[in-house]
């Protein structure tokens, strides 16, 4: 029978200080100054002005070259509002009702040339990028132009503070000028010349640049952060080959890969190298379907909705996926993201259904347009010349021939592809797109407003314009809600840019890599790598 008694008091100190000391914290290991760091990113960047590219791999190898006037905090899992941090402005200030947005500047910073960097630049900068009459530059593409549509006028009272003065209240703003594509441009330097060249204020300063093959980074010893960056540089290695990534990591040569892989490739690095650490997470890139509105036959609703409806969603998520991703409309889907439709809803969409039905109605709305076993529609697939994006297109390719489409595929090299999409150079799509924030604002402006340089299928709603202007000034965060939700549905319900998925994403690393951020809902916001050091 167990003893009532009290415990003796030298023996109830002894166990109190065993259990001080078998909880105590272990004091975290101080970072080291030093080295080089090897990575290979998703491809070669079609240049390094991130305000004029579409693509993750510009984000990725420019984003050490920058800063924002605010930034997405590396060490917080989750992007929000609350989890902004400043950057070039010590601070910011909401007034008017969310109509004025006032950023006060930092007074230590200088560009990479030596010169200060004032509220002149920061004028300049988006001035250019919201195509201001009285721009003193002009973007030769400018896909996020409607981001800042709402932006009346920005004004630089004095060196060291800019405000945003709006037309109407748009909160999301501050999230969009967090974002990896919104960095500050230096007003005295050509935006031409970003096109292989970097004059930035951030904590690395461009080494060389060889268009295809690397971009390489030293430390900048003038940064505002004090004691940053701990690395001496970073160097992007431009692998095309998935597996020779996989057996340069492997190997030792790439400190970090895996940008581009699926959950099998992460697999089989750390398989052949059992110290490799696996991070995954949501990326906020959705793989989706352009049909070109504009070019026949595509342009009858028919043929769009057989396409819409061949692609088995599910199939999707064990084919090309491997179990890794998930399904959404036009926003990012919940729990990752906090805009996207209900999963009862998602499951109601098109290719969500019953597969062999789904199949069946698409091969009858192909006859009723007119094509038919003995007269079938043929078409180009285009996809980026990536595996990632290759992987699905292939899959589709084969969906597609299942309802009797003749269907070929294209691989296009990435300097081209955005621009072929810009100008509607194909008939059928396979594509990934990722807006780096998780707003309403980023995603529809960009990729369905009428006119958008990022509106890659022509579609066209002067309806849903109408309700992404009036979303973007609801100030009730659940009345807004109602409405991205309304709008979401009638995007699904056009095809207007078909969603297969939501991906995941992958990032493989040495455990010598220390301070390696991954954010849970977006792999657009972490390149600055200022936190970055090598444990070896």
């Amino acid at each position: 029978m167990p003893s009532t008694r009290p415990l003796r008091p030298f023996l109830f100190t002894s166990l109190l200080l065993a259990l001080v000391v078998a909880v105590a914290p272990v004091t975290a290991q101080a970072p080291k100054t030093g080295g080089v760091l090897v990575t290979s990113p998703l491809s070669a960047t079609p240049s390094l002005s991130p305000h004029e590219e579409s693509t993750i791999a510009t984000v990725q190898q420019a984003s050490p070259c920058f800063n924002n006037l605010v930034y997405y905090d590396p060490a917080r899992k989750q992007e929000s509002v609350d989890t902004i941090i400043p950057e070039l402005a010590e601070k910011w200030s909401w007034q008017d009702n969310y109509r004025n947005l006032v950023f006060f500047l930092r007074k230590d910073v200088k560009w990479h040339d030596g010169k200060p960097f004032t509220s002149q630049d920061v004028k300049y900068t988006f001035d250019m990028v919201r195509g201001a009459p009285d721009a003193k530059a002009r973007l030769k593409v400018n896909p996020r132009k409607l981001w800042y549509e709402a932006v009346e006028a920005i004004e630089a009272p004095d060196p060291y503070t800019v405000v945003f003065r709006l037309k109407h209240p748009q909160p999301s703003l501050l999230l969009m000028l967090a974002s990896g594509y919104s960095p500050v441009y230096p007003a005295h330097v050509p935006v031409a010349e970003f096109k292989n060249k970097c004059v930035g204020t951030g904590p690395f300063k461009l080494k060389d640049n060889k268009p295809g093959e690397l971009v390489e980074y030293v430390r900048n010893p003038d940064y505002f952060v004090k004691g940053r960056p701990y690395l001496d540089g970073i160097k992007f290695v431009i692998i095309r080959d998935r597996s020779t990534q996989i057996a340069a990591l492997q190997s030792g040569q790439l400190d970090v890969a895996g940008s581009g892989w699926n959950k099998t490739n992460a697999e089989n690095a750390r398989s052949g190298a059992p110290k490799l650490i696996i991070g995954e997470a949501d990326s906020n890139v959705n793989d989706n379907v352009l049909i070109n509105f504009k070019k026949a036959p595509f342009n009858d609703v028919r043929i769009r909705r057989a396409i819409n409806l061949a692609l088995d969603r599910k199939a999707y998520l064990i084919g090309p996926r491997q179990g890794a991703a998930t399904f959404g409309g036009a926003l990012l889907p919940r729990p990752a993201g906090v805009w996207g439709l209900t999963a009862p809803e998602v499951a109601k969409l098109p290719g969500m259904g019953d597969a062999k039905k789904q199949k069946a109605e698409a091969k009858k709305l192909l006859a009723e347009a007119g094509f038919t076993a003995s007269n079938p529609l043929k078409i180009v697939v285009a996809t980026r010349a990536l595996a990632i994006y290759v992987d699905t297109a292939s899959w589709m390719v084969d969906q597609l021939e299942q309802v009797g489409v003749q269907a070929t595929l294209e691989q296009i090299e990435t300097g081209v592809w955005h621009p072929k999409m810009t100008r509607l150079e194909y008939q059928v799509a396979l594509n990934l797109t990722g807006v780096g924030v998780d707003d309403p604002d980023a995603q529809l402006f960009e990729n369905y407003h009428c006119g958008s340089q990022r509106n890659f299928s022509g579609y066209c709603s002067e309806e849903i314009d109408r309700l992404m202007a009036q979303q973007s000034q609801t100030l009730d965060r659940a009345k807004r809600l109602a409405l991205v939700n309304e709008i979401d549905r009638k995007l699904q319900a056009d095809g207007a840019r078909p969603i297969l998925g939501w991906g995941k994403q992958y990032e493989v690393h040495w455990p010598h890599v220390k301070g390696w951020a991954v954010h849970e809902n977006s792999i657009y916001n972490v390149g600055r790598r200022q936190d970055v050091w090598l444990d070896k």
